[in-house]
Order: C-alpha cells, then structure tokens, then sequence
C-alpha cells in the first residue's frame, strides 16, 4: 500500500512539474510543441524563428545548449510586438554581408536584429537562424 502511494504521488508530480514547465510565456505571439528528435536550431529552421530570439524568449525554460526539451513542452517563439518571422539559414560558406544583401535589408540591422552574432560575423555557424527583418525588433522578455 505504501509502495502504491509513493507510486501515485511521484506520477502526480510529474505531471505537476510537466505542466509548470510548459505553461506558455506570457505575451506570446506563437507557440510550438517540442516532438521527438527535435533541437533548438531544427525547431528555428522549421518554424522562421531566429536562434537568439528562441533562446531569448525561453529563459529559464529552454537551457544554453538546448539540451533540456522534452516531447511535448510547449515553448514560444516570439513574443506579441517582437516576433521575427524573417529568417535565414546559415550554411557553409555564408557571411553577414551577402545575407543582408540577398535580404535587402542593412547589415547593421541584420546585426541588430541578431545581438548573439559579433560584428565581423565570425561567430556564425551552419544551421544557426538569423533574422532578416527589414525593421529592428524590439527585443525584450517581458
């Protein structure tokens, strides 16, 4: 009986904490179901979010390496008034210049739009999502 209790007691909170840990972020414009397999930069690719605005709006839920989903979390993807929707696969050989360039936007504000990637582009790597906005997002988690 005992064995039983303890049994129903740890399924009850995991399921507690599966529900506390995927309640949507406050704001959010679009949300997404993590399924199998999927990873932060195959979720950006697939969904026209950038990899820093992903990260961004998942403090605190979604870890640095993104090494923490679990199938069926649900995570934001942008926020209401800060949702780039504008995105740009990197692959081997690309450099911020070409990308702002086939965008038409400014390179300061594919810098901008994109505060992890340094200001010679060197940090840049293939599968990481850029965003393209041709207006700088006003980036905040609140």
């Amino acid at each position: 009986m005992f064995a039983r209790l303890q049994l129903a007691v740890l399924a009850v909170a995991a399921v507690v904490l599966n529900t506390a840990l995927s309640q949507p972020v406050q704001n959010c414009a679009r949300s997404y179901v993590v399924q199998p397999g999927d990873f932060c930069d195959k979720i950006s690719d697939a969904k026209n979010v950038s990899t820093f605005q992903l990260a961004l709006v998942n403090q605190g839920v979604i870890n640095t390496d993104c090494s923490n989903l679990f199938v069926d979390e649900n995570i934001c993807l942008g926020l209401v008034g800060q949702d780039c929707t504008s995105t740009h696969t990197i692959v081997s050989g690309d450099f911020c210049f070409a990308i702002a360039q086939i965008a038409g936007i400014a390179l300061d504000t594919l810098l901008a739009n994109n505060p992890n990637v340094n200001q010679d582009c060197s940090n840049i790597y293939p599968g990481e999502v850029l965003c393209t906005a041709a207006t700088v997002i006003p980036y905040s988690t609140s």
